[in-house]
Protein backbone atom coordinates (compact mmCIF):
# COMPACT_ATOMS: atom_id res chain seq x y z
CA UNK A 1 0.00 0.00 0.00
CA UNK A 2 1.17 3.32 -0.92
CA UNK A 3 2.73 5.47 1.97
CA UNK A 4 1.38 8.75 2.22
CA UNK A 5 3.09 10.16 4.42
CA UNK A 6 5.94 11.59 2.85
CA UNK A 7 3.76 13.28 -0.37
CA UNK A 8 1.58 15.37 2.56
CA UNK A 9 4.84 16.39 4.43
CA UNK A 10 5.54 17.86 0.91
CA UNK A 11 2.69 19.27 0.47
CA UNK A 12 2.50 21.25 3.51
CA UNK A 13 6.24 22.52 2.57
CA UNK A 14 5.21 23.78 -0.92
CA UNK A 15 2.37 25.72 0.72
CA UNK A 16 4.43 26.81 3.75
CA UNK A 17 6.92 28.60 1.06
CA UNK A 18 3.90 30.42 -0.64
CA UNK A 19 3.37 32.82 -2.03
CA UNK A 20 -0.27 31.12 -1.80
CA UNK A 21 -1.71 29.95 2.01
CA UNK A 22 -4.39 27.57 2.12
CA UNK A 23 -6.80 30.16 3.07
CA UNK A 24 -9.75 31.74 0.96
CA UNK A 25 -8.20 34.90 1.83
CA UNK A 26 -4.74 34.17 0.39
CA UNK A 27 -6.29 32.19 -2.51
CA UNK A 28 -8.24 35.59 -3.65
CA UNK A 29 -4.81 36.34 -5.50
CA UNK A 30 -6.28 34.21 -8.23
CA UNK A 31 -6.37 36.17 -11.45
CA UNK A 32 -7.53 33.73 -14.27
CA UNK A 33 -4.78 33.16 -16.65
CA UNK A 34 -4.74 35.63 -20.09
CA UNK A 35 -4.06 32.77 -22.86
CA UNK A 36 -7.39 31.16 -20.85
CA UNK A 37 -9.63 34.71 -21.43
CA UNK A 38 -8.21 34.87 -25.26
CA UNK A 39 -8.58 31.01 -26.04
CA UNK A 40 -12.45 30.38 -25.47
CA UNK A 41 -12.69 26.79 -27.13
CA UNK A 42 -11.16 23.69 -25.85
CA UNK A 43 -11.42 20.35 -26.68
CA UNK A 44 -12.65 18.11 -22.92
CA UNK A 45 -12.00 14.22 -23.22
CA UNK A 46 -14.06 11.29 -21.79
CA UNK A 47 -12.14 8.26 -22.24
CA UNK A 48 -11.57 5.49 -20.60
CA UNK A 49 -12.23 1.32 -19.76
CA UNK A 50 -15.94 2.51 -19.59
CA UNK A 51 -15.34 3.14 -23.40
CA UNK A 52 -14.93 -0.66 -23.85
CA UNK A 53 -18.81 -1.81 -22.78
CA UNK A 54 -19.82 1.60 -24.73
CA UNK A 55 -23.17 1.21 -23.48
CA UNK A 56 -25.72 3.63 -21.68
CA UNK A 57 -22.90 6.34 -20.53
CA UNK A 58 -19.33 6.97 -18.36
CA UNK A 59 -21.16 5.62 -15.65
CA UNK A 60 -21.46 2.03 -16.65
CA UNK A 61 -19.24 1.15 -14.06
CA UNK A 62 -20.96 1.91 -11.39
CA UNK A 63 -24.50 1.25 -13.00
CA UNK A 64 -23.60 -2.03 -13.79
CA UNK A 65 -23.85 -2.67 -10.27
CA UNK A 66 -27.22 -1.48 -9.32
CA UNK A 67 -29.23 -4.56 -9.85
CA UNK A 68 -32.52 -3.92 -12.08
CA UNK A 69 -31.60 -1.29 -13.98
CA UNK A 70 -30.59 -1.84 -17.53
CA UNK A 71 -26.92 -1.43 -17.55
CA UNK A 72 -26.96 -4.41 -15.03
CA UNK A 73 -29.28 -6.42 -17.11
CA UNK A 74 -26.98 -6.01 -19.87
CA UNK A 75 -24.36 -6.90 -18.53
CA UNK A 76 -25.59 -10.49 -17.36
CA UNK A 77 -26.60 -10.71 -20.75
CA UNK A 78 -23.53 -9.88 -22.55
CA UNK A 79 -20.65 -10.34 -20.62
CA UNK A 80 -22.45 -12.79 -17.48
CA UNK A 81 -22.51 -12.30 -14.17
CA UNK A 82 -20.95 -9.66 -12.00
CA UNK A 83 -19.16 -12.18 -9.58
CA UNK A 84 -17.75 -13.40 -12.88
CA UNK A 85 -17.35 -10.93 -14.85
CA UNK A 86 -16.74 -7.56 -13.56
CA UNK A 87 -15.46 -3.57 -13.95
CA UNK A 88 -12.11 -4.72 -13.79
CA UNK A 89 -12.13 -7.38 -16.23
CA UNK A 90 -12.75 -4.84 -18.96
CA UNK A 91 -9.17 -3.47 -18.65
CA UNK A 92 -7.49 -6.36 -20.63
CA UNK A 93 -9.82 -5.63 -23.40
CA UNK A 94 -9.06 -1.99 -23.57
CA UNK A 95 -6.25 -1.84 -25.83
CA UNK A 96 -6.11 1.01 -27.52
CA UNK A 97 -4.58 0.08 -30.12
CA UNK A 98 -5.23 2.60 -32.49
CA UNK A 99 -4.38 5.78 -30.43
CA UNK A 100 -2.42 8.43 -31.78
CA UNK A 101 -2.42 11.29 -29.22
CA UNK A 102 -0.85 13.79 -32.53
CA UNK A 103 -3.69 12.87 -34.69
CA UNK A 104 -6.30 13.84 -32.51
CA UNK A 105 -4.76 17.35 -30.84
CA UNK A 106 -4.37 18.17 -35.11
CA UNK A 107 -7.91 17.03 -35.48
CA UNK A 108 -8.70 19.61 -32.59
CA UNK A 109 -6.17 22.19 -33.88
CA UNK A 110 -8.42 21.79 -36.73
CA UNK A 111 -11.52 22.23 -35.07
CA UNK A 112 -10.49 25.47 -33.85
CA UNK A 113 -9.42 24.75 -30.06
CA UNK A 114 -6.71 26.31 -28.49
CA UNK A 115 -6.38 24.07 -25.40
CA UNK A 116 -7.03 20.34 -24.40
CA UNK A 117 -8.18 18.64 -21.08
CA UNK A 118 -8.17 14.75 -20.59
CA UNK A 119 -9.89 13.17 -17.89
CA UNK A 120 -7.07 12.13 -16.22
CA UNK A 121 -9.14 10.24 -13.69
CA UNK A 122 -12.84 9.12 -13.50
CA UNK A 123 -15.35 8.12 -10.93
CA UNK A 124 -14.40 4.43 -11.93
CA UNK A 125 -11.09 4.77 -10.26
CA UNK A 126 -8.92 3.99 -13.18
CA UNK A 127 -5.76 6.20 -13.89
CA UNK A 128 -5.03 7.50 -17.80
CA UNK A 129 -1.86 8.16 -16.59
CA UNK A 130 1.76 6.13 -15.12
CA UNK A 131 1.19 6.82 -11.00
CA UNK A 132 3.42 5.97 -8.14
CA UNK A 133 -0.06 5.70 -5.45
CA UNK A 134 -1.78 2.87 -7.44
CA UNK A 135 -1.28 -0.30 -9.89
CA UNK A 136 -4.63 0.69 -11.57
CA UNK A 137 -3.79 2.79 -14.37
CA UNK A 138 -3.17 2.81 -18.30
CA UNK A 139 0.66 3.13 -17.95
CA UNK A 140 0.59 -0.15 -16.54
CA UNK A 141 -2.47 -2.33 -17.44
CA UNK A 142 -4.82 -2.55 -20.16
CA UNK A 143 -2.95 -0.37 -23.29
CA UNK A 144 0.26 0.02 -21.07
CA UNK A 145 0.99 3.43 -22.37
CA UNK A 146 0.70 6.92 -20.12
CA UNK A 147 -2.36 8.55 -22.29
CA UNK A 148 -2.69 11.76 -20.59
CA UNK A 149 1.53 11.89 -21.17
CA UNK A 150 0.94 11.46 -24.94
CA UNK A 151 -1.56 13.94 -24.90
CA UNK A 152 0.43 16.41 -23.32
CA UNK A 153 3.32 16.15 -25.38
CA UNK A 154 1.23 16.33 -28.89
CA UNK A 155 -0.53 20.17 -27.35
CA UNK A 156 2.90 21.10 -26.50
CA UNK A 157 4.20 20.51 -30.52
CA UNK A 158 1.00 22.69 -31.62
CA UNK A 159 1.85 25.39 -29.38
CA UNK A 160 -1.79 24.27 -27.46
CA UNK A 161 -2.41 24.57 -23.95
CA UNK A 162 -2.70 21.23 -21.69
CA UNK A 163 -5.33 20.41 -19.25
CA UNK A 164 -6.40 17.74 -16.52
CA UNK A 165 -9.29 16.37 -15.14
CA UNK A 166 -10.16 14.60 -11.98
CA UNK A 167 -13.09 12.67 -10.71
CA UNK A 168 -11.78 11.16 -8.20
CA UNK A 169 -13.78 12.43 -5.56
CA UNK A 170 -16.65 10.53 -6.47
CA UNK A 171 -15.39 7.12 -6.25
CA UNK A 172 -15.92 6.91 -2.59
CA UNK A 173 -19.20 5.86 -3.60
CA UNK A 174 -19.21 4.81 -7.15
CA UNK A 175 -18.51 1.28 -6.92
CA UNK A 176 -20.63 0.51 -3.25
CA UNK A 177 -23.80 -0.90 -4.92
CA UNK A 178 -21.59 -4.26 -6.18
CA UNK A 179 -21.53 -5.29 -2.04
CA UNK A 180 -25.32 -5.44 -1.88
CA UNK A 181 -25.52 -9.12 -4.34
CA UNK A 182 -22.30 -11.44 -5.34
CA UNK A 183 -20.22 -9.55 -7.56
CA UNK A 184 -16.60 -9.35 -7.98
CA UNK A 185 -16.57 -6.13 -5.53
CA UNK A 186 -16.08 -7.55 -2.33
CA UNK A 187 -14.12 -7.43 0.97
CA UNK A 188 -11.15 -7.04 2.42
CA UNK A 189 -10.51 -4.02 0.08
CA UNK A 190 -7.59 -1.59 0.92
CA UNK A 191 -5.68 1.57 -0.35
CA UNK A 192 -4.49 1.45 -3.81
CA UNK A 193 -7.17 -1.25 -4.61
CA UNK A 194 -9.41 -0.13 -8.00
CA UNK A 195 -12.79 -0.74 -6.30
CA UNK A 196 -11.56 0.76 -2.86
CA UNK A 197 -13.54 2.30 -0.31
CA UNK A 198 -17.05 1.17 -2.53
CA UNK A 199 -19.08 3.15 0.21
CA UNK A 200 -22.79 3.31 0.18
CA UNK A 201 -24.73 5.46 -1.90
CA UNK A 202 -24.92 9.03 -0.47
CA UNK A 203 -28.75 9.96 1.11
CA UNK A 204 -28.75 13.21 -1.21
CA UNK A 205 -26.02 13.60 -4.53
CA UNK A 206 -26.42 17.28 -4.11
CA UNK A 207 -26.49 17.66 -0.31
CA UNK A 208 -23.48 19.00 0.66
CA UNK A 209 -23.74 17.57 4.38
CA UNK A 210 -24.84 14.22 2.64
CA UNK A 211 -24.13 10.64 4.31
CA UNK A 212 -21.80 8.47 4.86
CA UNK A 213 -19.28 11.76 4.52
CA UNK A 214 -15.74 10.65 2.87
CA UNK A 215 -13.02 9.69 5.36
CA UNK A 216 -9.78 11.32 6.01
CA UNK A 217 -8.37 8.42 4.81
CA UNK A 218 -10.02 8.69 2.09
CA UNK A 219 -9.65 12.61 1.44
CA UNK A 220 -6.07 12.45 2.00
CA UNK A 221 -5.89 9.73 -1.29
CA UNK A 222 -7.50 11.95 -3.05
CA UNK A 223 -5.17 15.10 -2.30
CA UNK A 224 -2.17 12.89 -2.93
CA UNK A 225 -2.97 11.90 -6.01
CA UNK A 226 -3.99 15.18 -7.50
CA UNK A 227 -0.81 16.92 -6.03
CA UNK A 228 0.99 14.05 -8.03
CA UNK A 229 -1.27 14.99 -11.33
CA UNK A 230 -0.33 18.61 -10.78
CA UNK A 231 3.45 17.55 -10.47
CA UNK A 232 3.45 14.80 -12.90
CA UNK A 233 1.75 16.73 -15.75
CA UNK A 234 2.01 20.54 -14.61
CA UNK A 235 -1.57 21.01 -16.33
CA UNK A 236 -2.57 24.38 -16.97
CA UNK A 237 -5.99 23.77 -16.32
CA UNK A 238 -7.11 21.65 -13.32
CA UNK A 239 -11.06 20.61 -13.94
CA UNK A 240 -12.63 19.37 -10.71
CA UNK A 241 -15.82 17.20 -11.28
CA UNK A 242 -19.41 18.29 -9.23
CA UNK A 243 -18.68 16.48 -6.16
CA UNK A 244 -15.77 18.75 -4.33
CA UNK A 245 -18.81 21.08 -2.94
CA UNK A 246 -18.77 18.49 -0.03
CA UNK A 247 -18.68 20.55 3.41
CA UNK A 248 -16.34 17.48 4.06
CA UNK A 249 -13.92 18.42 1.10
CA UNK A 250 -13.15 21.61 1.65
CA UNK A 251 -9.98 22.22 3.74
CA UNK A 252 -8.53 19.74 1.64
CA UNK A 253 -9.74 22.12 -1.70
CA UNK A 254 -8.02 24.62 -0.33
CA UNK A 255 -4.71 22.60 0.27
CA UNK A 256 -4.90 21.35 -3.15
CA UNK A 257 -5.69 24.74 -4.64
CA UNK A 258 -2.30 26.64 -2.73
CA UNK A 259 -0.30 23.93 -3.80
CA UNK A 260 -1.80 24.34 -7.63
CA UNK A 261 -0.94 27.81 -6.96
CA UNK A 262 2.04 27.75 -5.76
CA UNK A 263 3.99 24.92 -7.84
CA UNK A 264 2.99 27.42 -10.99
CA UNK A 265 4.74 29.96 -9.20
CA UNK A 266 7.92 27.40 -9.44
CA UNK A 267 6.88 26.79 -13.53
CA UNK A 268 6.21 30.56 -14.36
CA UNK A 269 2.93 29.31 -15.82
CA UNK A 270 -0.45 30.70 -16.09
CA UNK A 271 -3.28 28.38 -14.54
CA UNK A 272 -6.50 27.95 -13.66
CA UNK A 273 -8.94 25.75 -11.69
CA UNK A 274 -12.19 24.80 -13.05
CA UNK A 275 -15.03 24.43 -10.70
CA UNK A 276 -19.51 23.53 -9.99
CA UNK A 277 -21.25 25.45 -7.67
CA UNK A 278 -20.07 26.80 -4.79
CA UNK A 279 -17.39 24.65 -4.17
CA UNK A 280 -14.80 27.21 -4.60
CA UNK A 281 -15.26 31.12 -3.07
CA UNK A 282 -16.12 33.08 -5.46
CA UNK A 283 -12.89 34.98 -7.20
CA UNK A 284 -10.41 32.21 -5.96
CA UNK A 285 -11.15 29.66 -9.52
CA UNK A 286 -12.87 29.87 -12.65
CA UNK A 287 -16.46 28.66 -12.29
CA UNK A 288 -18.07 26.22 -14.56
CA UNK A 289 -21.64 25.60 -15.89
CA UNK A 290 -22.05 21.75 -16.81
CA UNK A 291 -24.04 21.26 -20.13
CA UNK A 292 -25.66 24.99 -19.52
CA UNK A 293 -24.76 28.25 -20.16
CA UNK A 294 -25.49 32.43 -18.54
CA UNK A 295 -28.21 34.00 -19.44
CA UNK A 296 -27.20 37.28 -19.43
CA UNK A 297 -23.66 38.44 -19.46
CA UNK A 298 -21.34 38.23 -16.45
CA UNK A 299 -18.53 40.31 -15.24
CA UNK A 300 -16.22 37.83 -13.97
CA UNK A 301 -14.80 34.83 -16.82
CA UNK A 302 -16.26 31.34 -16.88
CA UNK A 303 -16.59 28.35 -18.46
CA UNK A 304 -19.37 26.45 -20.01
CA UNK A 305 -18.25 22.39 -20.51
CA UNK A 306 -20.79 20.11 -22.26
CA UNK A 307 -20.63 17.41 -24.90
CA UNK A 308 -21.26 16.84 -28.94
CA UNK A 309 -23.04 13.96 -27.92
CA UNK A 310 -26.51 14.37 -25.71
CA UNK A 311 -26.99 11.27 -23.77
CA UNK A 312 -23.17 10.57 -22.64
CA UNK A 313 -20.16 11.36 -22.31
CA UNK A 314 -18.15 8.78 -23.39
CA UNK A 315 -18.57 6.97 -26.83
CA UNK A 316 -21.88 4.90 -26.89
CA UNK A 317 -23.36 2.62 -29.54
CA UNK A 318 -26.36 4.83 -29.99
CA UNK A 319 -24.90 8.35 -28.74
CA UNK A 320 -26.71 11.47 -29.79
CA UNK A 321 -25.12 13.93 -31.24
CA UNK A 322 -25.69 17.87 -31.66
CA UNK A 323 -25.47 19.49 -34.69
CA UNK A 324 -22.32 21.42 -35.34
CA UNK A 325 -23.67 24.72 -35.95
CA UNK A 326 -26.19 24.15 -32.77
CA UNK A 327 -22.47 24.27 -30.67
CA UNK A 328 -21.05 26.92 -32.87
CA UNK A 329 -24.28 29.43 -31.86
CA UNK A 330 -23.69 28.10 -28.10
CA UNK A 331 -20.27 29.32 -28.32
CA UNK A 332 -21.05 32.52 -29.96
CA UNK A 333 -23.35 33.22 -26.80
CA UNK A 334 -21.17 32.01 -24.52
CA UNK A 335 -18.15 33.98 -25.62
CA UNK A 336 -20.37 37.29 -25.96
CA UNK A 337 -21.32 36.92 -21.76
CA UNK A 338 -18.03 36.41 -20.96
CA UNK A 339 -17.27 32.85 -21.42
CA UNK A 340 -15.14 29.89 -23.00
CA UNK A 341 -16.42 26.19 -24.55
CA UNK A 342 -15.13 23.28 -23.14
CA UNK A 343 -16.56 21.11 -25.67
CA UNK A 344 -16.29 16.90 -24.74
CA UNK A 345 -15.44 14.30 -27.60
CA UNK A 346 -15.59 10.46 -26.14
CA UNK A 347 -12.96 8.11 -28.46
CA UNK A 348 -14.17 4.77 -28.97
CA UNK A 349 -12.29 2.04 -26.86
CA UNK A 350 -9.56 1.09 -29.70
CA UNK A 351 -8.60 5.11 -29.28
CA UNK A 352 -10.26 6.26 -32.95
CA UNK A 353 -13.01 9.26 -32.90
CA UNK A 354 -16.02 8.40 -34.06
CA UNK A 355 -16.91 9.41 -37.79
CA UNK A 356 -19.92 11.45 -36.62
CA UNK A 357 -17.50 13.44 -33.98
CA UNK A 358 -15.25 14.05 -36.39
CA UNK A 359 -17.67 15.81 -38.87
CA UNK A 360 -18.78 18.34 -36.40
CA UNK A 361 -15.26 18.88 -35.29
CA UNK A 362 -14.44 19.87 -38.89
CA UNK A 363 -17.73 21.88 -39.40
CA UNK A 364 -16.86 23.89 -36.17
CA UNK A 365 -13.26 24.10 -37.20
CA UNK A 366 -14.48 25.31 -41.22
CA UNK A 367 -17.09 27.94 -39.49
CA UNK A 368 -14.21 29.15 -37.01
CA UNK A 369 -11.50 29.82 -40.05
CA UNK A 370 -13.83 32.15 -41.30
CA UNK A 371 -15.36 33.84 -38.29
CA UNK A 372 -12.67 32.68 -35.53
CA UNK A 373 -11.15 36.62 -34.87
CA UNK A 374 -14.78 37.60 -34.04
CA UNK A 375 -14.11 34.46 -31.22
CA UNK A 376 -10.75 34.74 -30.01
CA UNK A 377 -8.90 37.54 -27.89
CA UNK A 378 -12.25 39.27 -27.72
CA UNK A 379 -13.19 41.13 -25.06
CA UNK A 380 -17.02 41.75 -24.11
CA UNK A 381 -19.15 44.90 -25.27
CA UNK A 382 -21.73 47.70 -23.95
CA UNK A 383 -23.90 44.43 -23.97
CA UNK A 384 -24.03 40.73 -25.12
CA UNK A 385 -26.69 40.66 -27.67
CA UNK A 386 -30.66 41.27 -28.92
CA UNK A 387 -33.24 39.60 -30.17
CA UNK A 388 -35.98 37.64 -29.12
CA UNK A 389 -34.66 34.16 -28.67
CA UNK A 390 -34.03 33.90 -24.48
CA UNK A 391 -30.90 30.95 -23.36
CA UNK A 392 -31.96 29.42 -20.01
CA UNK A 393 -29.94 29.78 -17.13
CA UNK A 394 -28.06 27.86 -15.27
CA UNK A 395 -26.75 23.49 -15.34
CA UNK A 396 -27.74 21.02 -18.21
CA UNK A 397 -29.94 22.88 -20.21
CA UNK A 398 -28.08 22.35 -23.47
CA UNK A 399 -30.49 19.33 -24.60
CA UNK A 400 -32.88 22.88 -24.86
CA UNK A 401 -33.09 23.56 -28.85
CA UNK A 402 -32.48 27.16 -29.15
CA UNK A 403 -33.80 28.13 -32.57
CA UNK A 404 -31.98 31.03 -33.02
CA UNK A 405 -33.28 33.71 -35.66
CA UNK A 406 -32.25 36.20 -38.12
CA UNK A 407 -33.01 38.84 -35.21
CA UNK A 408 -30.67 36.99 -33.15
CA UNK A 409 -27.36 38.97 -32.52
CA UNK A 410 -24.33 38.68 -30.32
CA UNK A 411 -21.54 41.01 -29.81
CA UNK A 412 -17.88 40.75 -28.95
CA UNK A 413 -15.28 43.14 -29.26
CA UNK A 414 -11.65 43.88 -30.29
CA UNK A 415 -10.16 46.96 -30.57
CA UNK A 416 -11.82 49.53 -33.03
CA UNK A 417 -13.81 46.33 -34.12
CA UNK A 418 -17.03 45.70 -32.81
CA UNK A 419 -18.14 41.95 -34.17
CA UNK A 420 -22.09 41.66 -34.58
CA UNK A 421 -23.00 38.05 -35.24
CA UNK A 422 -25.98 37.18 -36.54
CA UNK A 423 -27.18 33.62 -35.15
CA UNK A 424 -28.88 32.74 -38.20
CA UNK A 425 -28.84 33.80 -41.53
CA UNK A 426 -31.65 35.97 -43.16
CA UNK A 427 -33.19 34.52 -46.26
CA UNK A 428 -33.59 37.88 -47.91
CA UNK A 429 -29.67 38.84 -46.91
CA UNK A 430 -31.34 42.16 -45.06
CA UNK A 431 -30.39 42.52 -41.18
CA UNK A 432 -31.46 45.15 -38.93
CA UNK A 433 -29.77 45.84 -35.46
CA UNK A 434 -31.47 47.86 -32.89
CA UNK A 435 -29.18 48.13 -30.33
CA UNK A 436 -26.45 50.51 -32.99
CA UNK A 437 -29.60 52.88 -34.03
CA UNK A 438 -28.44 56.36 -34.08
CA UNK A 439 -29.87 57.97 -31.24
CA UNK A 440 -27.62 59.48 -29.35
CA UNK A 441 -28.06 59.57 -25.57
CA UNK A 442 -31.58 58.25 -25.91
CA UNK A 443 -32.24 54.78 -23.76
CA UNK A 444 -31.39 51.35 -25.78
CA UNK A 445 -29.28 53.14 -28.27
CA UNK A 446 -25.46 51.51 -26.82
CA UNK A 447 -23.43 52.95 -30.00
CA UNK A 448 -22.86 56.67 -29.85
CA UNK A 449 -19.97 56.21 -32.24
CA UNK A 450 -19.46 56.87 -36.30
CA UNK A 451 -19.27 54.22 -37.84
CA UNK A 452 -16.52 53.53 -40.48
CA UNK A 453 -16.98 50.14 -42.33
CA UNK A 454 -18.59 47.15 -42.11
CA UNK A 455 -17.70 43.58 -43.40
CA UNK A 456 -19.06 40.25 -44.20
CA UNK A 457 -16.14 37.65 -42.47
CA UNK A 458 -15.82 35.32 -44.85
CA UNK A 459 -17.61 37.10 -48.05
CA UNK A 460 -15.20 39.72 -50.13
CA UNK A 461 -18.48 41.60 -51.42
CA UNK A 462 -19.14 44.48 -49.11
CA UNK A 463 -22.27 44.83 -47.30
CA UNK A 464 -25.07 48.30 -48.28
CA UNK A 465 -25.80 49.79 -44.84
CA UNK A 466 -27.40 52.55 -43.29
CA UNK A 467 -28.16 53.85 -39.95
CA UNK A 468 -31.41 55.52 -38.78
CA UNK A 469 -33.69 56.14 -35.84
CA UNK A 470 -34.56 52.45 -35.88
CA UNK A 471 -31.29 50.97 -36.00
CA UNK A 472 -28.18 49.53 -37.98
CA UNK A 473 -29.70 47.79 -41.42
CA UNK A 474 -27.61 45.68 -43.44
CA UNK A 475 -28.03 43.72 -46.75
CA UNK A 476 -26.11 41.76 -47.49
CA UNK A 477 -25.86 38.51 -50.69
CA UNK A 478 -23.93 36.18 -48.17
CA UNK A 479 -25.32 33.16 -46.79
CA UNK A 480 -24.28 30.56 -44.55
CA UNK A 481 -25.75 27.26 -42.59
CA UNK A 482 -24.36 28.94 -39.03
CA UNK A 483 -24.15 32.29 -37.95
CA UNK A 484 -22.42 35.17 -39.84
CA UNK A 485 -20.27 38.04 -39.02
CA UNK A 486 -20.37 41.52 -39.39
CA UNK A 487 -17.04 43.12 -38.68
CA UNK A 488 -18.11 46.90 -37.84
CA UNK A 489 -15.12 48.96 -37.68
CA UNK A 490 -15.89 52.12 -35.39
CA UNK A 491 -14.68 55.71 -35.58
Amino acid sequence: MYDMKPYLKTIDEVIARGPFDATWESLMQFEPPKWYRNAKFGIFIHWGVYSVPAYDNEWYPRNMYIQGSKAYEHHIKTYGPQKDFGYKDFIPMFMAEKFDAKKWVKLFEEAGAKYVVPVAEHHDGFQMYDSEISEWNAAKMGPCRDVVQEIREACKEKGMEFGASTHRIEHWFFMGNGKKFDSDVKEPLQRGDLYWPSMSDPENFDDIMTVPQPSQEFLEDWMVRTCELIDKKQPHVLYFDWWIQQVSAKEYLKKIAAYYYNRAAQWGAQVAINYKHDAFLFGTAVPDIERGQMADVKPYFWQTDTAIALNSWCYTENNDFRPAMDIVCDLVDIVSKNGCLLLNVGPKADGTISEEDTVVLKAIGKWMKINGEAIYDTTIWKKYGEGPTQVKDGHFSDGVKKNFTSQDFRFTAKGDKLYAICMKASEGGKYSISSLRMQEHTAGSVLHSSIKDIEVLGFKAKPVWNRDAEGLHIRTAYTADGPITFKITLE
